[in-house]
């Protein structure tokens, strides 16, 4: 039996879901404090005119699985011109990447995710540029080029006990910061690689020169919002106060041009770093959130992520109250959700509860929604999209060799649709229920305090006149516990998991939420 074979046959063994609270309630978007965002990589998603590469005229095909999904907005990774097929190293930030299309493709498809509701989130990347970049390619000429000051440049023997760092960060492998361009005196910093120079953010030329292409954005093609990577490097670690000011800046001059604009920011570290960007990025990736996911099913440890999410908000809450929680179970660095949680469809379907019945603004990152499967490196993380069985996917992109998400190992879209227990239609419906229950979207945080066993997560989402109680059971044995009093009508079970009289019955992996 294949693989294929045997995933459909565990899906519809082992899920079973059933929605009991009768009451109607309208689907609302919460974005962008509580809304969803559908993170797409262009490269892999929908390949519109066959050249094999994903392109801006496929995502405006495949808007109506956005919307239908549940999702409020998209993240794109970059799209500007360069000369990667991840494209973090920009050549042109005013340019579309002609293998995604003209800028006229993307001013359609903004136009296109609007009518639908849809708000647009581009990757600005800002700390550095491609060394292919026209900036830098004159700023190598010599000390003398106006452009020199553009990037972080230094005489050899000045750094000579900096040029073979050996220390790697959260966020980078790359132990060398310090780069020769090939004249041997001076060095450029890149602090990824030698292919992205960081830009020297102490030029006030380099700030406007960032400042005008947010403008442009912004004003002449009309975004709703930008995710800022490597946010936390415009300035060394040895300089995080001029970090935040620098986010504060930018976030004024970007107000004075959108007011609304949606800021979202890439600071790979532990909250205490974290929090103190919160006033000049307003929205921040919970590391944390993701890693403590993972790490609760390997521990067995069901209060863990609930407690340290709620740490987490506790301790933003002491910044600022204008915060968002961008929360994420997975994305384009780390392996597949579906890989970490040991290709386990029941674990990976109620991570998911788990994400949409927690605090935050959650992000899905494209194919999780059909359990796709990648591991390291990074381009098999970002593998095709699966849209039908092979021979009649239209759009499927053929720029690179799938290793881990195929026809054999991954049911395609199309014929997920079909199955009610598929991970798409489980997506759908756990979104749904939180577009539905302004509790789970908006309601604050408060922890079960009765004694459980160790693997049940447990807590309350209160929000107005809606309180829930929402319990997970992320073990593969049975567990009961006592309800709360008053808590009686279920709204959501997932895996079988049933409440009889006082008593709340979790079989393997299942969820449970109540009402009171």
């Amino acid at each position: 039996m294949t693989k294929y074979l045997f995933n459909l046959i565990l899906l519809i063994l082992t899920v079973t879901v059933a929605c009991t609270d009768n009451k109607k309630r309208e689907v609302e978007n919460h974005w962008p404090h509580a809304g969803i965002t559908y993170e797409i990589f262009i490269q892999s998603f929908y390949d519109s005119n066959g050249d094999g590469i994903g392109d801006i005229n496929g995502v405006i095909k495949k808007l109506d699985h956005v919307k239908e999904l549940g999702a409020n907005a998209i993240w794109f990774m970059p799209i500007k011109e360069s000369p990667s097929y991840h494209k973090y190293d920009v050549t042109d930030y005013k340019k579309i990447h002609p293998d995604y299309g003209t800028l006229e493709d993307f001013k359609n498809l903004l136009d296109e995710a609007h009518k639908n509701d849809i708000k647009i989130v581009i990757d600005m990347i800002i700390n550095h540029t491609s060394n292919q970049h026209p900036w830098f390619l004159e700023s190598k000429k010599g000390r003398d080029n106006p452009y020199r000051d553009y990037y972080v440049w230094a005489q050899k023997d000045t750094i000579a006990d900096f040029i073979n760092k050996k220390a790697i960060t959260l966020d980078s492998d790359n132990i060398r910061q310090w780069h020769d361009p090939g004249l041997g005196e001076d060095y450029y910093y890149g602090f990824f690689y030698g292919g992205m120079p960081d830009l020297n953010f102490d030029n006030p030329k380099v700030r406007e020169e960032i400042y005008e292409i947010g403008r442009f954005w912004l004003e002449d093609v009309g975004v709703d919002g930008f995710r800022l990577d490597a946010a936390k490097h415009i300035f060394p670690d040895d300089r995080p106060e001029d970090n935040h000011a620098f986010w504060k800046e930018f976030r004024d001059r970007m107000e004075k041009i959108k007011p609304d604009i949606y800021l979202v920011g890439e600071v790979y570290d532990k909250k205490e770093i974290v929090a103190p960007y919160l006033p000049g990025l307003p929205a921040l990736f919970n590391f944390d959130f993701h890693y403590t996911l993972i790490e609760s099913y390997q521990k067995g440890d069901g209060m863990l992520l609930a407690k340290k999410q709620k740490e987490v908000l506790d301790f933003y809450q002491g910044i600022t109250d204008e915060f968002i929680d961008a929360t994420f179970s997975s994305n384009h660095d780390q392996p597949r959700l579906l890989n970490s949680l040991e290709e386990n469809p029941r674990k990976l379907k109620q991570a998911i509860n788990i994400l949409m019945t927690m605090p935050g603004a959650p992000y899905l990152y494209y194919g999780e929604e059909i359990g796709m499967l990648g591991k390291k490196p990074d381009e098999n993380i970002r593998e095709p999209f699966l849209w039908d069985l092979k021979n009649n996917d239209k759009g499927r992109t053929t720029w690179i060799e799938p290793v881990y998400s195929i026809d054999e190992t991954v049911t395609p879209l199309a014929i997920q649709k079909s199955m009610s227990t598929s991970y798409f239609n489980h997506y759908k419906q756990i979104i749904k229920l939180r577009n539905t229950n302004r509790a789970l979207a908006l309601g604050e945080l408060e922890l079960y305090q009765g004694e459980l066993p160790k693997p049940i997560m447990a807590f309350f989402r209160n929000h107005e006149d809606q309180e829930l109680f929402v319990v997970h059971n992320l073990s593969d044995l049975e567990h009961r516990i006592d309800a709360p009093e008053e808590y009686g009508t279920t709204i959501y079970a997932y895996g079988n998991a049933v409440l009889e009289g006082n008593s709340i019955i979790l079989p393997a992996y299942s969820s449970l939420i109540l009402k009171y």
